[in-house]
């Protein structure tokens, strides 16, 4: 496995690795933000972030697996993880993290984009299908994958860079939930948080991240589709 502190082998012009280059991505990325809240972008800014990941990465002569979409030595293992991991957030977030945080911010979660999710079973598979591509694959290689790595490039990818943008860039994951109001701002930014130790720990590694982010999303989606998550009205 990488290791999460060491800089990417390749090495490319100086420019391409100057401070500068990355502040006017996060310029962009902030762009990218307002035209969301201000209803530019269709569906998702994902595809725009991801599309943003790609150019820089393109830029500074890199490709997805030097910042995380590596092969793996074990599927098996690799889904094992991810799964196990899936359930373990889901379950803390249904019965620690949301209960404490409606209690201290006196509000669920907004869930009034899911409102018409109960009993659909056509919206359901779409919605599974935005899962395990936009929610899954896209946000971690957005956040977890490009972000992350990006702002520890400028504290040159010490321990403490990597502690920084674990903590950045997951309050930014959190805020771009912000139709969830703010109890579902503070929770997705903390299991953003849990993505984040999940990809470091594997040593910079997106797919185990990948399956427990589509795995929540999945039981989510079922408890909604059920009527069974917790504070969701009809």
């Amino acid at each position: 496995m990488n290791d999460p502190t060491a800089a990417p082998d390749n090495t490319p012009a100086a420019w391409r690795q100057s401070k500068w280059l990355a502040l006017a991505e996060f310029a962009l990325v902030a762009l990218i933000f307002f035209a969301d809240e201000r209803h530019f972008i269709p569906v998702s800014k994902t595809p725009f972030l991801l599309m943003l990941g790609w150019i820089s990465l393109r830029l500074r002569g890199l490709r997805w697996r030097d910042v995380g979409l590596t092969k793996n030595r074990s599927w098996k293992l690799t889904l094992a993880l991810g799964i196990a991991a899936g359930l373990l957030m889901e379950t803390f977030e249904l019965f620690v993290s949301q209960p404490l945080l409606t209690r201290l911010t006196g509000k669920q979660p907004d869930l009034s984009d899911f409102q018409d999710l109960p009993g659909n079973f056509k919206l359901a598979a779409l919605g599974f299908l935005f899962i395990w591509t936009l929610a899954a694959f896209g946000e971690e290689m957005v956040w977890r994958g490009y972000l992350m790595n990006r702002v520890a490039d400028l504290g040159k990818r010490t321990r403490l860079a990597w502690f920084v943008s674990l903590i950045v860039v997951n309050m930014g994951f959190g805020y771009a939930h912000s139709y969830q109001g703010i109890t579902g701002i503070i929770d997705e930014g903390l299991m953003g948080v849990l993505l984040g130790l999940m990809f470091l720990g594997t040593g910079c590694n997106l797919w185990v991240p990948i399956v427990a982010h589509g795995v929540q999303d999945t039981v989510d989606l079922l408890l909604i589709y059920f009527s069974m998550y917790p504070g969701l009205h009809r």
